[in-house]
């Protein structure tokens, strides 16, 4: 519980800094670290893709919109180097005109769509069981140059990791594999899913 206490105490002089600047200076707790990012243009993709470039095991990752070319290749380059990656997205991704959801799945990154909820509006990414990015900011070009966002990014606390971790793992468990734009037109599945049956029966 103390862990969390310190969180949410840091996360309020960080956003109360916050507010007269687009990036406040870090904060630091016991055995902690919070750093965050506003926008338009105050750095949150350089911020994700520089924790990507740094991922050594894991990368999850749970999006709603996609559309982030940087945070993309950013986490392709993190499956070339060995890491295991994996993304969880929303169902509006299959009918976007745009999403670089395609280009991920196309690059056998495992790509997943959580469609059991009116929106799956997490934004997320888990980074060797240490470090958490969340906050309201979309994996996105608009994200970065023209919405008001914020990012943080959080060390250091075990007990708030694996309740993300947990809080992923639920999500991926009722998700399906993403179908990219061309096998979309392909003009449907031949056979459904095992997990799309039972929900049939149901």
């Amino acid at each position: 519980m103390r862990p969390l206490i310190r969180v949410l105490s840091l996360l309020l002089v960080v956003t109360l800094t916050g507010c007269a600047q687009q990036q406040a200076p870090p904060q630091t707790g016991t055995g902690g670290f919070v750093q965050v990012y506003f926008s338009p243009k105050g750095g949150a993709t350089d911020a994700v893709v520089r924790a990507l470039n740094g991922a050594r095991k894991t990368v999850r990752v749970q999006a709603y919109s996609f559309t982030s070319k940087p945070i993309a290749q950013a986490l392709l380059e993190a499956k070339k180097r060995g890491v295991d990656v994996e993304i969880v997205v929303d169902k509006s991704q299959r009918s976007e005109r745009y999403t670089e959801a395609d280009f991920t799945a196309n690059q056998g990154i495992p790509t997943f769509v959580d469609d059991r909820h009116a929106i799956a509006h997490n934004k997320i990414m888990l980074i060797d069981g240490e470090t958490i990015l969340t906050g309201s900011f979309n994996f996105t070009k608009a994200g970065e140059e023209s919405n008001a966002e914020n990012l943080l990014v959080i060390r250091g606390y075990p007990d708030l990791m694996r309740q993300y971790e947990q809080n992923y793992a639920f999500h991926k468990g009722h998700s399906d594999p993403y179908r990219g734009k061309g096998e979309q037109a392909m003009g449907g599945e031949d056979e459904p899913s095992p997990r799309k049956q039972a929900r049939r029966k149901k």
